[in-house]
């Protein structure tokens, strides 16, 4: 947990945004995976990159794309192949229907959603430049970073009592 609005490093949101900015509604995965089967066959890393490409940066956990990509293949509406020591899925002519009579519906990052991911962007930015400054550093250097990271969470305080 990083302070107390609830921001964490690491995969997701963190307790802090409740959801607000997600706007794939539960048991829509599936419609997203066939989706981006549509386009060309590809194996579960390149699916969930592709997510993460299309959303805006919500970067779904393999324990919900696997199991979902296993169920949609019981279903019929697609197939797998091991290609190079990779499992890949291919879309199926009833995952194409299962798509077709569902009509068009789009993952769309609000606009708030977009923003969390740039800001947790930049974080790890600030955390790696922080961790290589202080890595092989003098006395001097680290205290300097130390000061520096200290304003920033000091001005962010700030400008959160103002808000």
């Amino acid at each position: 947990m990083f302070g107390r609005h609830g921001f964490k490093f690491g995969r997701g949101c963190g307790p802090g945004f409740k959801g607000e900015f997600m706007r794939m509604r539960r048991g829509d995965i599936k419609f997203h995976l066939l989706e981006i089967l549509k386009e060309t066959p590809r194996h579960g890393y390149e699916i969930i990159s592709e997510l993460e490409k299309q959303s805006g940066g919500y970067r779904p956990s393999p324990g919900s794309v696997y199991p979902t990509l296993q169920m949609l293949e019981e279903g019929g509406y697609l197939t797998s192949e091991q290609i190079e020591g990779k499992k890949v899925y291919t879309i199926t002519e009833e995952g194409l229907k299962f798509l077709e009579e569902r009509g068009t519906s789009t993952f769309e990052a609000s606009p708030k959603m977009t923003q969390a991911f740039e800001l947790r962007k930049s974080l790890v930015k600030l955390g790696s430049a922080v961790m290589d400054g202080v890595r092989d550093s003098d006395e001097e250097t680290v205290k300097r970073i130390n000061e520096i990271v200290n304003q920033a969470r000091r001005d962010v305080y700030s400008i959160l009592a103002d808000s």
